[in-house]
């Protein structure tokens, strides 16, 4: 019986994927022939089915982004960056996509040792940053007991140093860890999809006017009451927006 589930799996999994490459290649097709809403509406389909790729999310920016629908294309040339962080071409379509936003925004440069860490722990996942920690430890062990068993002084001499070395990359691998899970706890961008917002200095409608946001405009998500959320901005405005008027880059 388990046999019979394995294999209907596979085949309705095979099934699965080659519909969704002749929807692709469908949506390809329509989007050479100039046919952008109806290319989108292919590859809505493939996400429909909970299938993500760079390259589906790649193609949708540029059909949005034909359309001159701005929030979209941004939208979906950031999720294409989530799953190809060094990919060229889609960095460059989207910094073509942001200049058709209305909002300019300044960036506060980081400075001092908050910047050193941030790079440092960026250069690689957390998950990277936990295998290299327990290879260090391992290394450290190893040349313990090394130092234990030899009798030359050299050798001893060298098994100490490098231990000791090892205990100390250990504990930046760990450090670097633990702050790029902070980093990626609180990394919760969104894009402004409403063509004009208001945001609030508080989670209502009565309270004031902090400033107002544009389409396609990339915010930090920090909190959430009801059907509020509060935004940071990159030259560190914060406010309160209204739940509807963005989407999250996070959320799949």
């Amino acid at each position: 019986m388990k046999q019979v589930l394995y294999i209907a799996v596979f085949l309705l999994s095979g099934f699965g994927f080659s519909q969704n490459m002749t929807l692709f290649e469908q949506g390809n097709a329509l989007y050479n022939d100039g046919k952008y809403d109806d290319a989108i509406n292919k590859y809505q389909a493939i996400l429909e089915t909970e299938v993500h790729s760079a390259e589906l999310y790649f193609n949708l920016g540029n059909a949005h982004y034909k359309l001159n629908n701005i929030a979209p294309s941004i939208y979906y040339y950031e999720k294409a960056l989530q799953l190809k962080p060094n990919d060229t071409e889609i960095i460059n379509n989207l910094n073509f996509a942001k200049n058709m936003t209305l909002d300019a925004i300044d960036v506060i440069p980081e400075v001092g040792m908050s910047k050193v860490l941030n790079n440092v722990s960026s250069a690689l996942s957390f998950d990277m940053w936990a295998i290299l920690s327990v290879c260090f430890v391992i290394l450290a062990v190893a040349m313990f007991i090394n130092y234990i068993m030899s009798e030359g002084t050299k050798t001893k001499r060298f098994s100490f140093s490098l231990a000791f070395a090892s205990l100390f990359l250990m504990a930046g691998s760990l450090v670097s860890a633990f702050h790029k899970y902070n980093l990626d706890k609180l990394d919760n961008p969104a894009i402004v999809f409403a063509q004009e917002t208001k945001v609030k200095s508080e989670p209502n409608l009565r309270s004031e006017e902090a400033f107002r946001l544009h389409e396609g405009t990339k915010v930090q998500v920090l909190d959430t009451v009801e059907n509020w959320k509060k935004i940071k901005l990159t030259d560190g405005k914060m406010g309160w927006i209204l739940a509807e008027d963005i989407k999250l880059l996070n959320r799949f």
